[in-house]
């Protein structure tokens, strides 16, 4: 369950401003999120690493740079951004690798993570030849998650995500250096507690002379009621017994209620309730919204008939369920009004389309301190063609 977020730090004014549809991150809310996972960090003393998959606007990985000890990768393009332009350690975990793409992941990567046993035997001859010493390590798979929607469990009935218990019978560790499990979405501390205590009863034996351990992401750590303490007694209760580096990956957490998109009404139509038509899509530019599913929160709106006028929120492609939701609102809406969507920094740049050539929101910055939104990104035309051919 996603954190309420019902107010946008951003002046009205500043936001009238600016081209629509629009990202707008916040940097100072962006930075208190880092503060955040650099306190546990040092107190925990374990590694964060930034999910490139949640969040990957590289203008900001200067200022992230300052607080994380790298970048956590799924894929090549991934393990280069993190490689060029942030800077710390790279770290790629992915359900399988291709031959051709693993010769240039050995020149990004300190840390290659196998999700089975057939890929690691199949690539560990690459890493003989890396120019620099790679940490291998294996993606477990614990049967256990408290995941509610079975799009984003890792762990359900016949998932293709980890190496189970059983498949270690036969198969030993030699080379590898460290364990990865990835089973929480959105989730607080409690729900790691659980989940260690399972990992632990499987896999606790396999862990003398490796060196680290990746809890993986979706901790939601800097959201308001998530128990800080706790996670660093974890972690350093852990990391004593084992003797190994703890690492975390969070995505969500580290641009957590740090971004808005920002849109407008094009049109307003009537069929049995009144329909805002708007220049963005749930479906192109906030695929979590019709995968996860969830409704995302505007300033000012409330439920359906709590206030004077409803309306529901549809995108402009021509897919019948690009539907963003219902909301009521003080006063009617009209073309041109302006609706700022919140929490839309994480799993949206990077989950975004072009689906029926409607273009990309562009992509901004917005420093409270100098009370200025900076367009860091536009999109146009040749953005669009040259993903076709």
């Amino acid at each position: 369950m996603r954190p309420a977020m019902d107010q946008c730090r951003i002046p009205q004014h500043l936001i009238d401003e600016i081209p629509t549809p629009c990202y707008v991150v916040d940097t100072t809310a962006l930075e208190e999120n880092l503060r955040i996972l650099a306190d546990v960090q040092d107190k925990a003393e374990c590694k964060i690493l930034l999910a490139l998959k949640a969040f990957a606007m590289f203008s900001l990985f200067e200022l992230a740079g300052k607080y994380l000890a790298g970048v956590s990768a799924s894929s090549l393009n991934e393990a280069r951004l993190g490689f060029e332009e942030f800077g710390g350690q790279v770290h790629i975990v992915a359900p399988a690798y291709k031959p051709e793409e693993f010769t240039q992941l050995i020149n990004y990567c300190d840390y290659i993570v196998f999700n089975s046993f057939s890929q690691w035997r199949r690539f560990k001859p690459f890493l003989r030849k890396a120019a620099k010493p790679i940490e291998p390590g294996l993606r477990i798979n614990p049967r256990y998650s408290e995941i509610k929607v079975d799009i984003y469990n890792p762990c359900s009935k016949y998932s293709r995500l980890g190496i189970t218990l059983e498949q270690f019978q036969s198969e030993d560790l030699e080379g590898i250096t460290g364990l990865h499990f990835h089973t929480m979405c959105e989730q607080n501390v409690q729900t790691l507690e659980r989940t260690l205590k399972v990992v632990e009863q499987q896999f606790g034996h396999l862990l003398e002379g490796l060196r680290w351990v990746n809890f993986g992401g979706g901790q939601h750590i800097t959201r308001p009621d998530y128990d800080t303490a706790k996670l660093c007694r974890l972690i350093t209760e852990f990391r004593r017994r084992y003797d190994v580096q703890v690492y975390l990956e969070p995505g969500e957490a580290i641009a957590l209620n740090a971004g808005i998109l920002v849109a407008s009404v094009l049109d307003i139509v009537h069929n049995e309730m009144d329909i805002a038509i708007l220049d963005t899509s749930a479906a192109a530019h906030m695929p979590d919204v019709l995968e996860m599913p969830y409704r995302p929160n505007l300033p000012g709106a409330a439920e359906p008939g709590q206030k004077p006028y409803t309306y529901r929120l549809g995108g402009l492609t021509c897919l019948a369920g690009d539907i963003i939701g219902d909301y009521s609102f003080d006063k009617p809406l009209k073309v041109g009004s302006r609706l700022t969507f919140l929490d839309m920094a994480h799993y949206t740049m990077v989950k975004n389309n072009t689906f029926n050539g409607v273009a990309l929101p562009s992509i901004a910055r917005y420093n409270p301190e100098k009370q200025q939104i900076k367009i860091v990104r536009q999109f146009d035309y040749a953005d669009y063609k040259s993903r076709l051919s």
